[in-house]
């Protein structure tokens, strides 16, 4: 009767110890396969977050705020009355992205005349010009003026004397014309930059006014009007359908 009960108790201690050899295997493919989840999971938020800082967050740390003070030559007043043409101050929000030559300016519609809030890309890679119209949501692409447009890093350091209080004591505006060319189906092509600011929006492309055969001075077209600087001058762009 020991020897049975013995044999009794014996049993189910040796199920025990081979259930506990099978479990142990699994226990550490499970703990690999999740070590190894982690670490994937882990190098997917590191990689997102370079790229959100990237392309996110250096905008957030190199924007400058700045105003430029300048007169209209065309400024028309009583020639009875000595009056000097009025100073007016623009202002603009810049970014930079160095690394990729790129700037962005948003403009505010100024308080004195009709405008649109814009926003302007340069992108000196592609050496391409988007403009957004955010009152119509249309963008309008044209080819880079660099006579106009300084590079981006000699503007950042104008900037940069800007808020320092070296402000010039007058400047002048410039006047460009564009016109309307035809409509664009896709912005992906024109960059990262450009096709984030554009893009699902309606896209047309841009020329210069002066360089379409046939077109007049007198001739009534449909404009819009933004006014911001990208160099020690003002610029005003008009936007035109035929």
């Amino acid at each position: 009767m020991a020897k049975l009960i013995f044999s009794a108790a014996f049993l189910p201690l040796s199920s025990d110890s081979e259930a506990a050899v099978l479990v142990r295997p699994q226990s550490k493919v499970w703990c690999w396969c999740f070590c190894l989840g982690l670490a994937l999971v882990l190098s997917g938020v590191v990689v997102g977050g370079a790229y959100l800082y990237r392309y996110h967050a250096l905008e957030e740390e190199q924007v400058f705020v700045c105003g430029l003070k300048y007169f209209e030559e065309d400024y028309e007043f009583d020639e009875e009355v000595e009056v000097e043409a009025p100073l007016r101050l623009i202002e603009e929000n810049v970014s930079f992205f160095e690394d990729d030559e790129v700037e962005l300016i948003k403009v505010a519609v100024p308080e004195f005349a009709d405008g649109d809030s814009a926003g302007i890309l340069h992108d000196f890679t592609m050496k391409l010009t988007a403009y957004l119209d955010l009152n119509l949501d249309k963008c309008y692409i044209i080819n880079l003026n660099t006579s106009i447009v300084m590079p981006p890093r000699d503007f950042q350091e104008f900037l940069v004397n800007i808020k320092a209080g070296m402000y010039l004591p007058q400047t002048y505006l410039v006047r460009e014309e564009m016109m309307i060319t035809e409509r664009l189906d896709s912005t992906s092509d024109l960059g990262y930059y450009i096709n984030k600011l554009c893009k699902d929006k309606d896209t047309y492309r841009l020329q210069r006014r002066e360089t379409i055969l046939g077109m007049q001075k007198r001739e009534a077209l449909n404009c819009h009007t933004i006014r911001h600087f990208e160099n020690k001058f003002v610029v005003e762009t008009l936007i035109c359908e035929p």
